[in-house]
C-alpha cells in the first residue's frame, strides 16, 4: 500500500517530484517524492543491441508491464544527449523538510575527511557496521557493479542509482520502480547506467536501456511495496555489462532484521552525487502499513534505486540484493525505505533476464 507522506529518493533538473499518485508535483517542503539528479561523463562507444527486445521474448508475467524503449535513433543518439553540460546542469531537488538542516556542516566535515582517506586507496578494514551515510572507504566488487542512472521523464532530466544483477543475459541491472516509470505516468527516455561513476568518470563505459519491466503494482497504483523494476541493457563497446564489471544475487523473500549495507549516489548536500556512498545497519519492518523494510539512513535525493545488501562481505563488496532504495517519510529524513522482494520480483527478474 502507498504510505500517507514519503520522500522518494530520486533527484532531477526541474522543481518536480512524484507524488504516490505518480503525477508530477511542484517541490513541497513537507511532503511526497523526491527525485534525483546531477554529474557529469563523457560519451562512450556506441553500444549493440544485446538478445531483446521485449516484444520478441515470452509474454511477460501477468503482474508485469514491460517497455521496450525505441528511443529515437538508438543507443547512439542516447549517448549523445547525455553532454557534461547537460549532466553539470541537473540539479537534485529537495527531501523532507530539515533533510538539510542543522548538522548540514558537521557531515559536510566527516564526508571531506573520508574522501581525503579514500585518496589514499581503498580499506575494507575502515567499513562501518553502522553509519548513517558514509563514502565507501573499501574496494570490491561494489565499485563496478554499482552506478549512476541518468534518465528524462516528461522532459526532465533526473539521475538514478542501480546494480547489476545475476541474469542470463548479463545484461539486467535492478532499480526503483520511479526510476523507470513514473507511477501511471510516463516511462522513463534516455535511460543510461554508468557502472563505477566516480567524479563524473565511467571507468567501465556506459550502457543505454533496451527494455524496462516494473511490477503492475507500481505501473497501475504507484504502489510503494512495488517500487523496483529492471532495466534490460545495450551492450557496450561488445560486451555485456556483467562481463565487463560482474553481477549480484538476489535474495527474495528475506527477513527483516539482517546486517544491511545500502548504497548510492546521493545527490543532495551534504553529498554532492560524485561518490559511492553506503549505509549499513539493521533492517526492520515499516509499521506504516507498507511490507517495506526500513534502515537508518541520510542518503539524500540521487541514491533511489541503489542496492541494499544482506550477507555483505566489505572485504569483497559481495553480498546478496535483498532491496532497493525507494523512499523516506517527510518527517524522519534519517530512516529509509526499500520494497520486500517477493514472488512478483522473483517473477519479474527471470523474466527480464530472459531478454
Amino acid at each position: 500500500m502507498n504510505p500517507p507522506v514519503l520522500s522518494t529518493l530520486v533527484a532531477g533538473a526541474a522543481s518536480a517530484v512524484f507524488a504516490v499518485t505518480g503525477a508530477p508535483l511542484p517541490v513541497s517542503p513537507a511532503a511526497s517524492p523526491a527525485p534525483s539528479s546531477s554529474a557529469a561523463a563523457a560519451p562512450a562507444a556506441a553500444p549493440e543491441r544485446g538478445t531483446g527486445p521485449a516484444a520478441a521474448a515470452a509474454a511477460p508475467p501477468e503482474g508485469a508491464v514491460v517497455h521496450s524503449t525505441g528511443d529515437g535513433g538508438g543507443p547512439a543518439d542516447v549517448l549523445a544527449y547525455w553532454t557534461p553540460e547537460r549532466m553539470a546542469e541537473a540539479t537534485p531537488l529537495d527531501l523532507a523538510t530539515g533533510l538539510t538542516g542543522g548538522a548540514t556542516d558537521t557531515v559536510r566535515g566527516l564526508l571531506d575527511s573520508e574522501r581525503e582517506q579514500q585518496a589514499e586507496g581503498a580499506d575494507a578494514s575502515r567499513v562501518r557496521e553502522q553509519t548513517d551515510g558514509s563514502i565507501w572507504p573499501g574496494g570490491g566488487r561494489v565499485t563496478r557493479t554499482v552506478g549512476r542512472v541518468f534518465l528524462t521523464i516528461a522532459g526532465r532530466d533526473f539521475v538514478c542509482s542501480a546494480a547489476v544483477v545475476d541474469a542470463a543475459n548479463r545484461d539486467t541491472v535492478i532499480t526503483a520502480g520511479h526510476c523507470l516509470k513514473n507511477g501511471r505516468g510516463a516511462w522513463a527516455d534516455n535511460w543510461t547506467f554508468v557502472p563505477g561513476y566516480t567524479d563524473g568518470r565511467e571507468p567501465y563505459g556506459s550502457y543505454v536501456a533496451r527494455d524496462m519491466a516494473v511490477p503492475r503494482g507500481w505501473a497501475e497504483q504507484a504502489d510503494d511495496d512495488y517500487d523496483f523494476g529492471f532495466a534490460v541493457l545495450h551492450r557496450s563497446g561488445r560486451r555485456h555489462v556483467a562481463d565487463r564489471v560482474g553481477s549480484h544475487p538476489l535474495a527474495f523473500e528475506r527477513p527483516a532484521g539482517d546486517q544491511v549495507y545500502a548504497f548510492g549516489y546521493p545527490s543532495r548536500r551534504p553529498y554532492s552525487g560524485d561518490d559511492l556512498v553506503y549505509c549499513a545497519g539493521r533492517s526492520f519492518r515499516d509499521t506504516a502499513g507498507t511490507s517495506d523494510y526500513g534502515m537508518g539512513c541520510a542518503m539524500t535525493s540521487g541514491s533511489s534505486g541503489g542496492p541494499w545488501f544482506a550477507d555483505f562481505d566489505p572485504a569483497s563488496g559481495e553480498g546478496v540484493i535483498m532491496s532497493v532504495v525507494s523512499f523516506k517519510y517527510s518527517d524522519d529524513p534519517r530512516t529509509q525505505y526499500g520494497p520486500f522482494l517477493g514472488p512478483e520480483a522473483r517473477e519479474l527478474h527471470a523474466y527480464a533476464a530472459r531478454l
